[in-house]
């Protein structure tokens, strides 16, 4: 990335600034690292402060259907309270704690089609511009990655994944938001599952898995969704067999009767969240085998994988830039 000049409340010749995320990305509770890189204008210039915000792009529903929007769930300031001299260059490393329930972007390299950036904000003599987008990428801990790659051995198929703004009621949920991964049935519940949706709820401990299987109708029973939760310690990820734990989860949820008139322990702001809105970010492509799968469990395959996250981030410096 080069340089990106800080125009509108900063002014032409300004300072400018690059924020450069390490390689390889970070896990949820891990460690952000990289550096901002200043470059002085055409004065001396007090730097007051230089804020990262962690920004997610989330799916809302509302009376008219869903919109979609950016979600500041965290900000670090990182340094201030120094003057750049003019024309002068400078680097301030920094490293972070992301929070532990941010969402997952990519699993064994495959990209899930969820959209996390890093924002820059500086500000000088009183005046705030927030002049720098970077994409950023998050693995799934060890905890996450069994539960999905079980899945991948029991012959799951992955759909697409994308952020709901609400809260996952019963659960200690901290961030506005949460995390659906959807996928398709396994032959051996093709007939009585239409799709299972995991969500994650990382902590210190552990990570609690909430599951949802959007049951079919039969003969003589409705369909409807049905729910079932499990907490992995992140100290037992080797410990238990996560295949058949989750098999017999699901095959009991998928056999298990609608409760009626039972309160239902999972939904956002006191009601339920439609589950079934699809990508929602753009053209879908067709991706062969998920990241989760290769060369791991050969199971879980990628029918849809959004391939608007790249174009996002490019059109944001494209726009940056067009104000030059």
């Amino acid at each position: 990335m080069v340089f990106k000049k800080l125009l509108g409340s900063l002014g032409v010749g300004g300072p400018t600034v690059d924020t450069v995320l390490r390689s390889g990305g970070a896990v949820p509770g891990g460690e952000l690292s990289g550096e901002v890189r200043l470059k002085g204008g055409n004065a001396d210039f007090t730097i007051e402060h230089i804020t990262l915000e962690l920004v997610a792009r989330v799916e809302a529903e509302h009376e008219d259907g869903e919109a979609e929007g950016f979600v500041a769930f965290e900000r670090f300031t990182v340094a201030g309270g120094f003057v750049l001299p003019e024309g002068e260059e400078h680097a301030i490393p920094f490293g972070v704690t992301l929070p532990w329930e941010t969402p997952v972007t990519e699993l064994h390299g495959q990209d899930l089609g969820i959209v996390l950036g890093v924002r820059t904000e500086l500000s000088v003599a009183g005046a705030k511009d927030k002049g720098d987008l970077d994409r950023l990428t998050v693995r799934p801990l060890p905890a996450q990655e069994a539960v999905l790659e079980a899945l991948g051995r029991l012959g799951f198929g992955f759909r697409s994944a994308d952020l709901e703004l609400g809260h996952i009621r019963g659960s200690g949920q901290l961030l506005p938001f949460y995390q659906e991964i959807e996928l398709s049935p396994a032959p051996q519940y093709a007939g009585r599952v239409e799709e299972i949706e995991v969500t994650f709820l990382a902590g210190p401990a552990g990570v609690e898995v909430v599951l949802e299987a959007d049951r079919r109708a039969g003969l003589f029973s409705g369909g409807g969704d049905a729910l079932g939760r499990l907490t992995v310690g992140h100290h037992e990820v080797e410990s238990r067999d996560w295949a058949s734990e989750l098999d017999d989860r699901i095959r009991s949820m998928a056999d298990a009767h609608a409760s009626h008139g039972a309160p239902e322990p999972y939904g956002h702001d006191g009601g339920r969240p439609s589950h079934h809105s699809g990508p929602g970010m753009g053209t879908a492509v067709a991706a062969g085998a998920a990241g989760l799968a290769v060369g791991v469990v050969g199971g879980m395959v990628a029918a849809e994988v959004v391939d608007e996250v790249g174009d996002f981030f490019e059109d944001e410096e494209e726009v940056e830039g067009g104000e030059d």
